[in-house]
């Protein structure tokens, strides 16, 4: 089996896997499942709970896998197809008005039909409840559901909205059982009641989640087994022993640079790691209500001094790449507006700010992170950026950190002067990289006004559906945050599965928000 390397993303991969079948090659069975024992997946990623109410995070992961959504990502696609739906759009010229038609004969997993006031208690109930940390942010231009005899659902927007669908193939969006799931609290037991591809037939909370094929399931998901267990691990190091010693198939979510690095130097007849373009990113957020975070000249300076190259190579062992733009690669509105204004780390240049704003003194500032977020290398990274700032003469740097239960409180608190966040995105739009980070009430705690962004750029974006046509709005967007420098990205992440050489379906089974479909997976049984 060939061991796939950092310059083979999953583009290639997937040319190589289709030019063979045309060729009539038929290296593999159709992996029907049959009564194989389950693949397991390993990931870090574990489930902070199981109703979709409460959820923004992580848990998307097993979502995808046990719940439906009205529309999702058929292998190959990059904007929203329907699943649930049988088909779903807009249904005037400015886009407010949505509507999506269920499929027929549609079931929960306990045999309860689904029909479109399930739908709509779905929807209704993330709002109602607005638990801290779920996804209700998502539905803010949503002003009400309704629905339409026993098929029809009507989504009404506030505003021209046409990212909307992007919102409704989120996990977030999950169809649930009404009789299962209260419509102004969250579910309390460790079941779900979903009409996903599989069934959560038991659940270990941070251990294991059971998988088994839904039979009642009817969607685009073709499953290629018959079941599935994902582990969750603490760390990468002990998922990739798993991985080694054959407990786990496949790993995904939390692989660390040092591990991937190893895998790649593994026996090609052991082992294979399927490296995917990343859309995950690394930013530092700068708290305006900070006496010195709150300057310009300080963020500026920072902004011309942090090496974002060396900290991909050094820190990331190249398994993450230099980002210069909120946006990240590959999505319509990418720019590299900070190597534009700033160039190569320069130390004099970011004492010309500085000079110019009267500060002739090393600024103190205190850096903070999150101890059990973002990877083993985050406290690493944070030490290095101290080091970069402090080798100027510039800054003198304090850090600190806290577990991510109790960082969040600290960042909406407003207690941090600078601290790191990531991103992992709810859909492939540039949309979802600026609109959470601006305004007075934004995922990060700090009030960022950016009226430009909010009242014009923004909404005038959402009125084209076509998502290629307002590249021009992302790129003005991106300027104004390059001039206000109060978000600073570092790095842009790779996605990587690494797996058994049994195990074959690697290179299909992410979607374009990286979230893992695991009935892409399969066991080879010919060759």
């Amino acid at each position: 089996m060939r061991v796939f390397n950092r310059n083979r993303g999953l583009r290639q991969v997937a040319a190589i896997a289709s030019m063979a079948m045309v060729a009539g090659c038929s290296m593999f069975s159709d992996g029907d499942g049959g009564d194989e024992e389950p693949i397991v997946v390993g990931t870090t990623s574990a489930p902070s709970t199981l109703d979709p109410a409460a959820s923004w995070d992580g848990s998307w992961e097993l979502f995808r896998n046990v719940y439906q959504t009205l529309l999702s990502y058929p292998n190959g696609a990059t904007t929203p197809q329907p699943d649930a739906a049988d088909s779903c759009g807009f249904t005037d010229a400015t886009n407010r008005t949505y509507r999506c038609e269920l499929r027929e004969g549609l079931t929960f997993s306990n045999g309860d039909g689904i029909d479109a006031r399930a739908v709509k208690h779905s929807i209704d109930r993330i709002r109602t409840i607005g638990a801290p940390g779920g996804p209700a942010g998502l539905l803010g231009s949503l002003d009400r559901v309704q629905a339409l005899g026993d098929r029809e659902v009507v989504f009404h927007l506030k505003t021209a909205d046409a990212t909307f669908p992007f919102v409704l193939a989120t996990p977030a969006m999950s169809i649930v059982d009404p009789d299962d799931y209260p419509a102004d609290a969250l579910r309390k037991d460790a079941a779900v009641s979903g009409s996903g591809p599989y069934t959560l037939a038991s659940y270990a909370k941070g251990e294991r989640a059971e998988l088994v094929r839904n039979e009642r399931y009817k969607g685009y998901a073709e499953r290629r087994n018959g079941s599935v267990t994902i582990r969750y691990f603490q760390d990468s190091e002990a998922m990739v022993g798993a991985l080694r010693d054959h407990s786990v198939d496949v790993t995904y979510r939390g692989l660390a640079a040092d591990d991937i690095v190893a895998l790649e130097g593994e026996d090609a007849d052991e082992l294979q790691l399927v490296e995917g373009a990343g859309t995950d990113i690394s930013y530092l957020v700068f708290n305006p209500k900070d006496e010195w975070a709150a300057k310009p000249a300080v963020r500026k300076a920072i902004a011309q001094v942090v090496d974002r190259a060396t900290i991909a190579h050094k820190i990331y062992k190249d398994t993450v790449d230099p980002l210069y733009s909120m946006v990240p690669k590959g999505l319509t509105g990418h720019t590299t507006g900070f190597f534009d204004d700033y160039g190569d780390p320069d130390a004099d240049k970011a004492r010309a700010y500085l000079a110019e704003a009267g500060i002739t003194e090393p600024v103190p500032l205190t850096l903070w992170y999150t101890t059990d977020r973002y990877g083993s290398e985050t406290a690493v990274l944070f030490r290095e950026l101290k080091r970069q700032l402090e080798a100027s003469g510039l800054f003198e740097i304090t850090l600190k950190s806290r577990p991510w239960a109790t960082y969040v409180e600290g960042y909406q608190k407003g207690e941090y002067p600078v601290f790191g966040r990531g991103w992992f995105p709810d859909f492939p739009d540039a949309d979802n990289y600026i609109a959470p980070f601006v305004g007075e009430e934004n995922a990060l705690g700090t009030p960022y006004p950016a009226s430009e962004i909010t009242k014009k750029l923004l909404p005038r974006s959402r009125e084209e559906s076509d998502r290629a046509q307002v590249e021009r709005e992302f790129e003005e967007a991106q300027e104004i945050l390059v001039d206000d420098a109060r978000l600073l990205p570092l790095w842009q992440g790779k996605q990587y599965v690494a797996a058994s050489e049994e195990i074959a379906g690697g290179e299909r089974a992410l979607d374009p928000s990286t979230i893992m479909m695991v009935w892409e997976l399969y066991r080879k049984t010919s060759w």
